[in-house]
C-alpha cells in the first residue's frame, strides 16, 4: 500500500507531514534538553499539529495510522529520556531485586552516603535520578517492579540496555492499548480512528515511549478491563483490573463507580436479581483486592507498610508541581497565615475527592459502559483540578477515557501541559519557583474548554 504509485500521488501533502514528524520527533528525542525550553514549545506545538492533521487525513485508514503510530516510537529506541530523570530510579529497583534486595526498605541515599554500591552503576543512576528521589522510598507497585527487573535481567549493566528493553515494554502495551481500544470502541459503536487521539499523540508518544512513563502498561490493562467487562467476562476484567492497579494504583479511584453496573437490574425476579448482582460486585471487588496484596506480597514486611504509607502520603502533604486550585488556596493560606499551608490541605483534598466519587458513584446513573467510563474521567479530572502535583505523564489516563466519550478538554489539556516544563527554565537559578503566568495560561485553557463542554454545550448523551 505504501509504495502504490495512487497512494502516493493522492497523499503527497500528508505524506510530507509524515516526513517533517520523523524529523521533529528524531530532533525531540536526540536533540533536546529540556531546559531549552523554546526549542521544546516550538518542536512539540509542530508536533501537535502534525498529528491533528494526520489523524484527519488518514481517519479512514487506520492500517497506515498504525504503521506511524509504530514508527514514530521507533524513533525513539535508542534515546535516552530528556525531559524525566525517574527512569534512573527504576533501573536502580530493578537492579535492587535482581540482588535479592527489597527495593522497599531502603533509600538509594542509604547506600551511596556510606559508600555501598549494591548494584552495577550505581553512583551514574544516584547521580541521574537527583537527590530528591534518592532520598525518598520507592512508591512503585509490584507489576511495575517487575518491568524494571525484567530490564535489569536482559541489561544489567547498560544503562542504555535497560532503557532499550523498557521501551520495548511501554510500546508493547500502547500496541495492546491499541487492539483492546478498538475493539472496545467497535462495540460501543464509536469510530474507530478516536482511538488514534490517544496512540498517536505526541504527549503519549513524548511521555510514554520516550521519557519512559509506565502509565502505559496501566492504562493497557485498564482498558483490557473494560473491554472483558463490557463482554460480560466480569471475574477475569477483575483481574487484569487489579494488574493495572498493581502498575499504578490511580485505578483505585474507580472502584465505587462499578457499584451501578453490577446492581443494574436485569431479571424479572427483581429481589433475586439483586441479590445476584449484589453478590457479583463483593466477588469483582474481592478479587481485585486480593490479587493486588498477593502481589506485594513477596515485598511485605512491616518496614515496607510504613516505608510505603509515608512515600504515599508525600504526594498530598509535600510536593507541589502544576497544580491548579491548590495553587489558590495555597496562595489564600499565605494571605491569612503568612506560610505555605499544604499540609492541611494536602489532607482536606482526599477527603473532598472521596466525597465527589461518592456522589458520582450513587446520584449519577453509570449504568452503560459510556456512562461509566464517563464517571471514570470525571472523577480523575476533579482529582487532578485538586491535587497538589499533576506531572505530565498523569493526563495519559484522562486522555485514554476520554476517546470513549465526547469530551475533548483532556486532548486539548495534552496540548498545553507543555507550559509545565518550562518550570525547569529556573533550574539552574536560585529562584527554582514555577512561573505562575503559565500555569494560569494553562488551566484557563483547560478549565475553559472543560467549563464549554460540560456546562454550556454539554457534550452529547451518549450514556443514553
Amino acid at each position: 500500500m505504501l509504495l502504490n504509485p495512487t497512494f502516493l500521488k493522492l497523499n503527497k501533502i500528508p505524506l510530507l507531514l509524515v516526513l517533517l514528524s520523523f524529523l521533529f520527533y528524531g530532533t525531540f528525542a536526540y536533540d533536546l534538553v529540556r531546559t531549552d525550553y523554546t526549542k521544546l514549545i516550538i518542536l512539540y506545538s509542530a508536533l501537535f499539529v502534525l498529528f491533528y492533521k494526520l489523524v484527519q487525513h488518514f481517519k479512514s485508514n487506520t492500517q497506515f495510522l498504525t504503521y506511524l503510530a509504530f514508527g514514530f516510537r521507533a524513533v525513539f529506541i535508542l534515546a535516552i529520556p530528556n525531559l524525566s530523570q525517574d527512569f534512573y530510579r527504576f533501573i536502580w529497583d530493578g537492579r535492587m531485586i535482581l540482588e535479592g534486595i527489597n527495593p522497599y526498605l531502603f533509600t538509594v541515599e542509604s547506600f551511596i552516603s556510606q559508600g555501598n554500591f549494591p548494584v552495577a552503576e550505581a553512583q551514574a543512576l544516584r547521580a541521574g535520578m537527583g537527590a530528591l528521589n534518592a532520598s525518598h522510598f520507592t512508591n512503585y507497585p509490584p507489576i511495575n517492579q517487575l518491568c524494571f527487573t525484567i530490564a535489569a535481567l536482559f541489561a544489567g549493566k547498560s544503562i542504555l540496555g535497560s532503557v532499550f528493553v523498557m521501551r520495548l515494554l511501554i510500546i508493547a502495551a500502547d500496541f495492546g492499548t491499541l487492539h483492546f481500544g478498538k475493539a472496545l470502541l467497535e462495540k460501543l459503536n464509536i469510530p474507530i480512528y478516536n482511538i488514534f487521539w490517544y496512540i498517536l499523540n505526541p504527549f503519549i508518544i513524548i511521555e510514554l515511549t520516550g521519557n519512559l512513563h509506565f502509565e502505559g502498561v496501566m492504562i493497557f490493562f485498564l482498558v483490557w478491563s473494560l473491554y472483558l467487562l463490557y463482554i460480560g467476562k466480569w471475574q477475569f476484567a477483575a483481574l487484569v483490573l487489579a494488574l493495572s492497579i498493581s502498575v499504578k494504583l490511580i485505578p483505585l479511584i474507580f472502584l465505587p463507580l462499578f457499584f451501578q453496573w453490577f446492581m443494574k437490574r436485569n431479571d424479572k425476579n427483581k429481589e433475586t436479581s439483586t441479590v445476584l448482582n449484589f453478590t457479583r460486585l463483593i466477588v469483582f471487588y474481592a478479587i481485585i483486592i486480593m490479587t493486588t496484596l498477593l502481589l506485594f506480597v513477596p515485598f511485605y514486611s512491616s518496614e515496607f507498610i510504613h516505608n510505603y504509607s509515608k512515600t504515599v502520603a508525600l504526594w498530598f502533604q509535600n510536593f507541589e508541581f502544576n497544580g491548579s486550585i491548590y495553587y489558590i488556596a495555597r496562595e489564600i493560606g499565605f494571605l491569612f497565615r503568612g506560610y505555605n499551608e499544604i499540609a492541611i490541605i494536602g489532607t482536606v483534598t482526599p477527603i473532598l475527592v472521596i466525597l465527589f466519587v461518592l456522589i458520582i458513584t450513587f446520584f449519577r446513573r453509570n449504568r452503560t459502559p459510556i456512562a461509566l467510563i464517563t464517571a471514570m474521567l470525571l472523577v480523575l479530572s476533579f482529582y487532578y483540578f485538586t491535587t497538589t502535583t499533576v506531572h505530565p505523564w498523569y493526563l495519559a489516563t484522562l486522555l485514554i477515557l476520554s476517546v470513549f466519550t465526547k469530551y475533548k478538554f483532556p486532548l486539548v489539556w495534552s496540548f498545553v501541559i507543555i507550559l509545565s516544563y518550562l518550570a525547569y527554565v529556573n533550574l539552574n537559578k536560585a529562584d527554582k519557583s514555577e512561573n505562575l503566568w503559565l500555569i494560569t495560561l494553562e488551566y484557563a485553557v483547560v478549565y475553559g474548554v472543560f467549563i464549554w463542554e460540560v456546562f454550556i454545550k454539554k457534550a452529547p448523551k451518549l450514556e443514553a
